[in-house]
Protein backbone atom coordinates (compact mmCIF):
# COMPACT_ATOMS: atom_id res chain seq x y z
CA UNK A 1 0.00 0.00 0.00
CA UNK A 2 1.80 3.27 -1.23
CA UNK A 3 2.00 5.58 2.11
CA UNK A 4 -0.54 8.03 2.80
CA UNK A 5 -1.05 10.55 5.81
CA UNK A 6 -3.95 11.19 7.80
CA UNK A 7 -4.55 14.43 9.94
CA UNK A 8 -7.16 14.50 11.99
CA UNK A 9 -8.63 17.51 13.45
CA UNK A 10 -9.61 15.64 16.55
CA UNK A 11 -11.49 18.15 18.70
CA UNK A 12 -13.84 18.52 14.89
CA UNK A 13 -13.64 15.08 14.88
CA UNK A 14 -15.38 14.37 18.65
CA UNK A 15 -17.85 17.10 18.76
CA UNK A 16 -19.49 16.10 15.61
CA UNK A 17 -19.41 12.43 17.05
CA UNK A 18 -20.85 13.99 20.44
CA UNK A 19 -23.43 15.66 18.52
CA UNK A 20 -24.54 12.39 15.77
CA UNK A 21 -24.31 10.12 18.47
CA UNK A 22 -27.17 9.52 21.10
CA UNK A 23 -25.69 10.70 24.43
CA UNK A 24 -27.98 7.83 25.83
CA UNK A 25 -25.29 5.50 25.49
CA UNK A 26 -23.37 5.24 28.83
CA UNK A 27 -21.27 3.28 30.71
CA UNK A 28 -22.16 1.89 33.78
CA UNK A 29 -21.25 4.60 36.07
CA UNK A 30 -24.02 7.06 33.81
CA UNK A 31 -21.17 8.99 31.61
CA UNK A 32 -21.87 9.33 28.46
CA UNK A 33 -19.48 7.20 26.02
CA UNK A 34 -21.18 8.44 22.73
CA UNK A 35 -18.55 10.77 21.94
CA UNK A 36 -15.52 7.90 22.27
CA UNK A 37 -17.68 5.86 20.15
CA UNK A 38 -18.63 7.94 17.58
CA UNK A 39 -14.61 9.15 16.97
CA UNK A 40 -13.49 5.49 16.88
CA UNK A 41 -15.96 4.53 14.48
CA UNK A 42 -14.77 7.56 12.31
CA UNK A 43 -11.28 6.99 12.57
CA UNK A 44 -11.85 3.18 11.85
CA UNK A 45 -13.64 4.30 8.41
CA UNK A 46 -11.53 6.97 7.50
CA UNK A 47 -8.76 5.57 7.82
CA UNK A 48 -9.93 2.38 5.55
CA UNK A 49 -11.68 4.40 2.56
CA UNK A 50 -8.57 6.64 1.99
CA UNK A 51 -6.03 4.07 2.57
CA UNK A 52 -4.32 6.10 5.39
CA UNK A 53 -0.86 4.01 6.42
CA UNK A 54 0.33 7.21 8.87
CA UNK A 55 -2.55 9.06 11.42
CA UNK A 56 -2.32 12.25 13.55
CA UNK A 57 -5.01 13.07 16.08
CA UNK A 58 -3.85 17.36 16.05
CA UNK A 59 -4.73 18.37 19.03
CA UNK A 60 -5.84 21.64 20.17
CA UNK A 61 -3.23 22.58 23.26
CA UNK A 62 -4.51 26.01 22.80
CA UNK A 63 -7.98 26.26 21.26
CA UNK A 64 -7.47 29.92 21.85
CA UNK A 65 -3.99 30.97 21.59
CA UNK A 66 -3.29 34.88 23.62
CA UNK A 67 -1.73 36.07 20.53
CA UNK A 68 -4.69 35.46 18.37
CA UNK A 69 -6.49 37.21 20.99
CA UNK A 70 -3.70 40.06 21.62
CA UNK A 71 -4.18 40.83 17.89
CA UNK A 72 -8.30 40.82 17.60
CA UNK A 73 -10.06 40.57 20.73
CA UNK A 74 -13.50 38.93 19.67
CA UNK A 75 -11.46 35.82 18.49
CA UNK A 76 -13.72 33.16 19.33
CA UNK A 77 -14.89 35.41 22.29
CA UNK A 78 -18.17 33.66 22.29
CA UNK A 79 -17.09 30.20 23.35
CA UNK A 80 -15.59 31.63 26.14
CA UNK A 81 -16.57 29.69 29.17
CA UNK A 82 -13.97 30.89 31.63
CA UNK A 83 -10.94 33.05 31.25
CA UNK A 84 -7.99 31.83 32.37
CA UNK A 85 -4.85 34.38 33.56
CA UNK A 86 -1.44 32.84 32.51
CA UNK A 87 -3.05 29.87 30.79
CA UNK A 88 -5.88 28.46 28.28
CA UNK A 89 -9.01 29.93 29.01
CA UNK A 90 -11.93 27.18 28.96
CA UNK A 91 -14.12 26.51 26.09
CA UNK A 92 -17.70 26.26 26.53
CA UNK A 93 -18.01 22.28 26.07
CA UNK A 94 -21.13 20.39 27.09
CA UNK A 95 -20.49 18.54 30.51
CA UNK A 96 -21.87 15.41 28.78
CA UNK A 97 -18.66 15.92 26.26
CA UNK A 98 -15.80 17.53 28.61
CA UNK A 99 -16.58 13.93 30.80
CA UNK A 100 -15.34 12.17 27.79
CA UNK A 101 -11.79 13.90 26.73
CA UNK A 102 -9.68 12.03 29.13
CA UNK A 103 -11.65 8.52 27.74
CA UNK A 104 -10.87 9.74 24.41
CA UNK A 105 -6.88 10.67 24.94
CA UNK A 106 -6.59 6.93 26.15
CA UNK A 107 -8.17 5.04 23.75
CA UNK A 108 -6.15 6.89 21.53
CA UNK A 109 -2.95 6.38 23.43
CA UNK A 110 -4.03 2.51 23.55
CA UNK A 111 -4.68 2.67 20.36
CA UNK A 112 -1.05 3.70 19.36
CA UNK A 113 -2.32 6.93 17.92
CA UNK A 114 0.14 9.56 17.39
CA UNK A 115 -1.79 12.52 19.15
CA UNK A 116 0.11 15.75 18.64
CA UNK A 117 -0.62 19.74 19.94
CA UNK A 118 1.59 22.24 20.51
CA UNK A 119 1.94 24.53 22.75
CA UNK A 120 0.31 28.25 22.66
CA UNK A 121 -1.50 26.88 18.83
CA UNK A 122 -4.32 25.55 18.10
CA UNK A 123 -5.41 21.83 16.03
CA UNK A 124 -4.88 23.39 12.65
CA UNK A 125 -1.43 25.10 12.86
CA UNK A 126 -0.60 21.57 13.90
CA UNK A 127 -2.07 19.99 10.92
CA UNK A 128 -0.94 22.96 8.67
CA UNK A 129 2.61 22.02 9.77
CA UNK A 130 2.41 18.76 9.41
CA UNK A 131 0.54 19.11 6.23
CA UNK A 132 3.23 21.65 4.62
CA UNK A 133 6.27 19.63 5.14
CA UNK A 134 5.11 16.29 4.62
CA UNK A 135 6.90 14.08 2.19
CA UNK A 136 3.94 11.88 1.36
CA UNK A 137 0.36 12.46 -0.02
CA UNK A 138 -2.00 13.66 3.09
CA UNK A 139 -5.54 13.87 3.47
CA UNK A 140 -7.10 16.43 6.17
CA UNK A 141 -10.34 15.81 8.08
CA UNK A 142 -11.92 18.55 9.47
CA UNK A 143 -15.39 19.90 9.23
CA UNK A 144 -13.69 23.64 9.45
CA UNK A 145 -13.43 25.64 6.52
CA UNK A 146 -10.01 27.46 7.45
CA UNK A 147 -8.67 24.53 6.54
CA UNK A 148 -9.05 25.06 3.02
CA UNK A 149 -5.56 26.94 2.52
CA UNK A 150 -3.57 23.90 2.97
CA UNK A 151 -5.26 21.95 0.08
CA UNK A 152 -2.54 21.71 -2.64
CA UNK A 153 -2.52 19.47 -5.35
CA UNK A 154 1.17 19.89 -6.25
CA UNK A 155 1.89 18.40 -3.20
CA UNK A 156 -1.11 15.87 -2.95
CA UNK A 157 -2.75 17.63 0.24
CA UNK A 158 -6.75 16.77 0.01
CA UNK A 159 -9.28 17.82 2.56
CA UNK A 160 -11.83 15.58 3.58
CA UNK A 161 -14.64 17.78 5.14
CA UNK A 162 -17.33 16.81 7.38
CA UNK A 163 -19.68 19.58 7.88
CA UNK A 164 -22.42 17.68 5.80
CA UNK A 165 -21.90 14.41 8.00
CA UNK A 166 -20.28 10.86 7.68
CA UNK A 167 -22.10 9.85 4.95
CA UNK A 168 -21.75 12.94 2.82
CA UNK A 169 -17.66 13.21 2.88
CA UNK A 170 -16.62 16.37 0.35
CA UNK A 171 -12.99 15.33 -1.03
CA UNK A 172 -11.68 18.78 -1.49
CA UNK A 173 -9.18 20.07 -3.89
CA UNK A 174 -8.35 22.69 -5.83
CA UNK A 175 -10.80 22.59 -8.50
CA UNK A 176 -13.18 22.40 -5.89
CA UNK A 177 -12.53 25.02 -3.34
CA UNK A 178 -12.48 26.89 -6.82
CA UNK A 179 -15.72 26.05 -7.70
CA UNK A 180 -17.02 26.45 -4.34
CA UNK A 181 -15.37 29.66 -3.88
CA UNK A 182 -14.06 31.10 -6.71
CA UNK A 183 -10.49 31.20 -5.17
CA UNK A 184 -7.44 29.30 -5.10
CA UNK A 185 -6.63 27.15 -1.91
CA UNK A 186 -3.74 29.75 -1.09
CA UNK A 187 -6.23 32.68 -1.19
CA UNK A 188 -8.82 31.27 0.97
CA UNK A 189 -7.52 33.24 4.23
CA UNK A 190 -6.74 36.30 2.37
CA UNK A 191 -10.77 35.34 1.12
CA UNK A 192 -11.62 34.71 4.63
CA UNK A 193 -10.10 37.99 6.62
CA UNK A 194 -12.62 39.92 4.09
CA UNK A 195 -15.08 38.16 4.48
CA UNK A 196 -15.15 37.62 8.43
CA UNK A 197 -16.57 34.54 10.20
CA UNK A 198 -19.02 34.72 12.74
CA UNK A 199 -18.24 31.10 14.10
CA UNK A 200 -14.55 32.09 15.34
CA UNK A 201 -15.36 35.93 15.87
CA UNK A 202 -13.93 37.79 12.98
CA UNK A 203 -15.68 40.83 11.69
CA UNK A 204 -14.39 41.08 8.34
CA UNK A 205 -14.95 44.27 6.52
CA UNK A 206 -17.95 45.21 6.27
CA UNK A 207 -20.17 45.51 3.53
CA UNK A 208 -17.71 42.75 1.52
CA UNK A 209 -19.18 40.04 1.44
CA UNK A 210 -18.23 36.30 -0.30
CA UNK A 211 -19.24 37.40 -3.60
CA UNK A 212 -17.01 40.70 -3.86
CA UNK A 213 -14.13 39.17 -1.79
CA UNK A 214 -14.08 36.62 -4.37
CA UNK A 215 -13.87 39.29 -6.83
CA UNK A 216 -11.06 41.22 -5.50
CA UNK A 217 -8.63 38.79 -5.08
CA UNK A 218 -9.70 37.45 -8.82
CA UNK A 219 -8.65 40.93 -9.82
CA UNK A 220 -5.80 41.83 -7.52
CA UNK A 221 -4.54 38.35 -6.32
CA UNK A 222 -3.91 38.93 -2.48
CA UNK A 223 -4.95 41.38 0.15
CA UNK A 224 -1.83 43.24 -0.01
CA UNK A 225 -1.91 43.73 -3.68
CA UNK A 226 -5.78 44.41 -3.05
CA UNK A 227 -4.66 47.22 -0.38
CA UNK A 228 -1.64 48.83 -2.44
CA UNK A 229 -3.88 49.15 -5.03
CA UNK A 230 -6.50 50.78 -3.07
CA UNK A 231 -3.87 53.58 -1.85
CA UNK A 232 -3.17 54.50 -5.18
CA UNK A 233 -4.99 57.28 -6.74
CA UNK A 234 -6.35 55.85 -10.45
CA UNK A 235 -6.01 51.85 -9.46
CA UNK A 236 -9.47 51.13 -10.63
CA UNK A 237 -10.18 50.31 -7.44
CA UNK A 238 -13.98 51.71 -6.83
CA UNK A 239 -14.64 54.06 -4.22
CA UNK A 240 -17.06 52.28 -2.54
CA UNK A 241 -14.50 49.37 -2.06
CA UNK A 242 -11.66 52.16 -1.30
CA UNK A 243 -14.26 53.28 1.36
CA UNK A 244 -15.20 50.27 3.17
CA UNK A 245 -11.35 48.44 3.33
CA UNK A 246 -10.35 52.08 4.85
CA UNK A 247 -13.18 51.77 7.53
CA UNK A 248 -11.62 48.27 8.15
CA UNK A 249 -8.12 49.69 8.23
CA UNK A 250 -7.11 48.57 11.60
CA UNK A 251 -9.15 45.08 11.49
CA UNK A 252 -6.83 44.42 8.14
CA UNK A 253 -3.53 45.43 9.56
CA UNK A 254 -3.43 42.14 12.18
CA UNK A 255 -6.11 39.93 11.04
CA UNK A 256 -4.03 38.15 8.42
CA UNK A 257 -2.23 36.93 11.01
CA UNK A 258 -5.17 36.05 12.43
CA UNK A 259 -6.37 33.74 10.21
CA UNK A 260 -3.22 32.31 8.45
CA UNK A 261 -2.60 28.40 9.97
CA UNK A 262 0.70 28.88 11.34
CA UNK A 263 2.96 26.13 9.12
CA UNK A 264 5.97 25.98 10.62
CA UNK A 265 5.71 24.88 14.49
CA UNK A 266 8.83 22.72 15.70
CA UNK A 267 6.72 19.07 16.16
CA UNK A 268 7.98 15.52 16.09
CA UNK A 269 8.87 13.78 12.60
CA UNK A 270 6.17 11.43 11.81
CA UNK A 271 8.72 8.30 12.78
CA UNK A 272 9.14 9.96 16.32
CA UNK A 273 5.57 10.98 16.96
CA UNK A 274 4.63 7.35 16.22
CA UNK A 275 2.53 7.69 13.20
CA UNK A 276 2.42 5.05 11.03
CA UNK A 277 -0.20 2.85 11.90
CA UNK A 278 0.15 -0.77 12.86
CA UNK A 279 -1.99 -3.79 14.33
CA UNK A 280 -2.68 -3.28 17.82
CA UNK A 281 -1.63 -5.87 19.97
CA UNK A 282 -0.13 -7.27 23.43
CA UNK A 283 -1.38 -5.32 26.47
CA UNK A 284 -2.51 -2.45 24.95
CA UNK A 285 -5.14 -4.82 22.76
CA UNK A 286 -6.17 -6.37 26.11
CA UNK A 287 -6.57 -3.03 27.93
CA UNK A 288 -8.62 -1.79 25.21
CA UNK A 289 -10.76 -4.51 24.50
CA UNK A 290 -11.33 -4.48 28.59
CA UNK A 291 -11.90 -0.88 28.33
CA UNK A 292 -14.43 -1.45 25.52
CA UNK A 293 -16.24 -3.74 27.79
CA UNK A 294 -16.20 -1.91 30.78
CA UNK A 295 -17.27 1.49 29.04
CA UNK A 296 -19.89 0.33 26.81
CA UNK A 297 -17.77 0.93 23.63
CA UNK A 298 -19.93 -1.77 21.81
CA UNK A 299 -18.02 -3.00 18.59
CA UNK A 300 -16.40 0.47 18.24
CA UNK A 301 -13.46 -0.76 19.63
CA UNK A 302 -13.69 -4.16 17.67
CA UNK A 303 -14.08 -2.37 14.33
CA UNK A 304 -10.60 0.58 15.01
CA UNK A 305 -9.01 -3.24 15.89
CA UNK A 306 -9.78 -4.80 12.70
CA UNK A 307 -9.10 -1.45 10.50
CA UNK A 308 -5.64 -1.63 12.18
CA UNK A 309 -4.95 -5.10 11.90
CA UNK A 310 -5.46 -4.83 8.22
CA UNK A 311 -2.15 -2.63 8.05
CA UNK A 312 -0.11 -5.87 9.01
Amino acid sequence: MPHRLMLIDTASLYFRAFYGVPDTIRRADGTPVNAVRGLLDMIARLTTDYDATHLVACWDDDWRPQWRVDLIPSYKAHRVAEVVAGAPDVEVVPDALEAQIPMIRRVLELAGIAVVGAAEHEADDVVGTYASHAELPVDVVTGDRDLFQVVDDARQVRVIYTARGMKNLEVLTDVVVVGKYRVLPEQYADYATLRGDTSDGLPGVAGIGEKTAAALLGEYGTLDALLSAAAEAGSGVSASVRSKLAAAGDYLKVAPAVVKIVRDLQLPTLEEAGAQLRPVVGDSRAELERLGNEWNLGGSVKRLLEAFDRRQ
